[in-house]
């Protein structure tokens, strides 16, 4: 059983007399550098298979946030839904995101104080009790609210590799690549939703589509109860300290004297009222959270705007349109390939930085970003758009929702590694508001999405989204020219370069 600050701090209140020096608790730490316990000094083998595992899962859940909306017709003429006014049969998807995005704030930084394996567990025993009433459901006002829970869980889960990537690999280079895979894995589990669920929703029912995702959700279970270890240093040292104290002996981490007494109330309130902070006093968070908040929304935007442009030009039926949105599939995988080019040009950056000798620059990050949002997410907009012909193939606008796949996985990549190394050991409040906001947006931008393309038409519906994308693919450039400077006024920026130049100074 991992520790809690609970249980800690309760021990601690019994069995140390604050008066007294603190010399007779034992304090518990690895038994040396190369101690085999530390997830750092596993193999590579061992590294990569829970990487692996938890990439599979970013993947596995995510596709239940739009595997559904194939099925929207079906399920409206059931409960006596109409999307004559007013996109209606979105609402379980927007409580999907909704979901996510309460519990990203709040339940997400508690990995790193509770550990990953119990908490993944039970999150997904619960996610599993969730989907069931999404097969069964006999009234709209089930779905939505199991799907709201239901969201919530995966925010968890799918988050959940970029917390065991931190633990395994640590350094900025052997994280590269599987950070890289979190992220793809991410974006493409939610553009391959429609994909899954068109075969299921044409040959069997909207109902299907929650019993298959019951056996396979229910399938996996067991593979993850054996095969999914601990993986948080923390927790680790918590176990061998708990082992310890049954011998009698007062044994205790560092993490765990450092918060005896704080209770899980101040936790939670510290892991929700930081991000907001950052949120609105750091530029660099502020628009970085846009640009990726906007690019992921659009992607969910495309789950109502394919159908309908495809039913439109072509008269195609969901199903049909939920199979052309492999092309943003294929495009986010292309996009992965592009970010191991990215990571490239970030290391190479070394060489020139005079802030920090021998440290890549962190604005480095953004330089594929910034032209794969010019050119893939905003290009991409604006092939969709001017290819809405009903004289032109059916390829041509999926070529457009390629470029858009693709620019979406190197932007978000970027924006994420940005994040992360200029914010160093404040980057978990920093990706926790931006993961916030790409759910809110995928919560609500898709509400939109009728209005607009029935209002100003297939081809400027699309034109409108490209600009604002290509207004927020603009503004990084400011990060690359002034990034010294903005580093040198945010108090938590500064920090993270301090620490960054210390360790160089100590590697000379």
């Amino acid at each position: 059983m991992v520790f809690t600050r609970g249980d800690v701090s309760g021990e601690l209140d019994e069995t140390i007399d604050h008066n007294e020096p603190a010399s007779n608790i034992e304090v518990v730490t690895w038994d040396s550098p190369e101690d085999p316990g530390n997830p750092y000094n596993w193999s590579l083998r061992q590294k990569w298979t829970l990487t692996y595992l938890a990439s599979f899962t970013t993947f596995i859940t995510m596709m239940n946030g739009t595997i559904i909306t194939v099925a929207h017709a079906a399920i409206n003429e059931e409960f006596g839904i109409s999307d004559a006014s007013f996109p209606n049969s979105y609402w379980p998807v927007t409580s999907w995101a909704v979901g996510g995005g309460c519990f990203s704030l709040l339940v997400l930084p508690l990995m790193e104080d509770f550990g990953v394996r119990w908490v993944f567990l039970s999150t997904w025993a619960t996610f599993i009790c969730f989907v069931i009433p999404q097969a069964v459901a006999q009234n709209f006002a089930t779905l939505i609210v199991t799907r709201f829970f239901a969201g919530g869980c995966v925010a968890i889960l799918a988050n959940t590799s970029a917390t065991v990537i931190g633990n395994l690999w640590d350094t900025e280079r052997s994280r590269n690549i599987p950070v890289s895979l979190y992220i793809v894995t991410y974006l493409v589990g939610a553009s391959i939703g429609p994909v899954i669920g068109a075969p299921i929703f044409q040959f069997l029912s909207w109902r299907w589509i929650g019993y298959l995702q019951l056996i396979w959700y229910g399938a996996l279970f067991p593979v993850y109860f054996f095969m999914f270890k601990e993986c948080r240093g923390i927790a680790i040292l918590g176990q061998r300290a708990k082992a310890l104290r049954r011998e009698g002996r007062q044994a205790y981490t560092q993490h765990e004297i450092d918060s005896a007494g704080t209770s899980l109330l101040r936790i939670v309130a510290k892991s929700a009222t930081r991000p907001l902070i950052m949120y609105f006093t750091e530029s660099v968070v502020f628009f970085s959270g846009m640009w990726s908040a906007f690019t992921v929304g659009t992607l969910y935007l495309f789950t109502q705007s394919v159908e309908q442009v495809f039913s439109g030009l072509y008269g195609w039926t969901p199903s049909q349109a939920g199979y052309v949105q492999a092309a943003i599939v294929i495009g986010e995988c292309i996009g992965w390939v592009g970010t191991l080019f990215s990571g490239r040009l970030y290391f190479n950056s070394a060489s020139r930085n005079t802030e920090v000798p021998g440290e890549p620059i962190p604005e480095a990050r953004l330089y594929l970003a910034i032209v794969s949002g010019i050119v893939g997410l905003s290009g991409g907009m604006f092939v969709y758009a001017w290819t809405s012909y009903p004289f032109l193939p059916w390829i041509a606008p999926a070529v457009g929702l390629a470029m858009v796949g693709a620019g979406s996985v190197i932007v978000v990549t970027g924006i994420s590694d940005y994040v992360v190394d200029s914010y160093a050991k404040y980057a978990g409040s920093a990706v926790g508001i931006i993961v916030t906001g790409e759910n809110i947006f995928s919560a609500f931008l898709p509400l939109a999405a009728m209005s607009m393309y029935s209002h100003l038409g297939f081809r400027w519906a699309s034109t409108l989204l490209a600009f604002i994308s290509l207004a927020l693919s603009l503004a990084p450039i400011l990060f690359v020219v002034y990034g010294k400077g903005i580093r040198a006024r945010s108090p938590f920026m500064k920090e993270a370069m301090l620490e960054k130049r210390r360790k160089s100074i100590d590697s000379v």
